[in-house]
């Protein structure tokens, strides 16, 4: 089976801002769009369904777990009333 990579007239290039350099493929399951300046690579379902894939936040980064000093209590100290006047 030959892929016919095709490109999209007007389209720009969401990393490089690069315009006509979007060219676009499909196969029996996935619809793809790549810039020939960039590199850029993106693929769509289609079927319309997103991706399943966890947005990488602070959260969900695995980072190296953080040292924590004890907690220390803190005092308040009421302020004596004076009465120099």
């Amino acid at each position: 089976m030959t892929v016919t990579k095709r490109f999209v007239a007007g389209a720009v290039c969401p990393r490089c801002a690069a315009m006509d350099a979007i060219r676009m493929y499909r196969d029996e399951e996935r619809e793809y769009r790549e810039c020939v300046k960039c590199g850029f690579a993106d693929s769509l379902r289609l079927d319309g369904r997103p991706e399943p894939q966890e947005v990488e936040t602070r959260v969900t980064r695995p980072t190296q777990p953080v040292e924590v000093e004890p907690a220390q209590p803190i005092k308040f100290v009421m302020p004596s009333k004076r009465k120099d006047k």
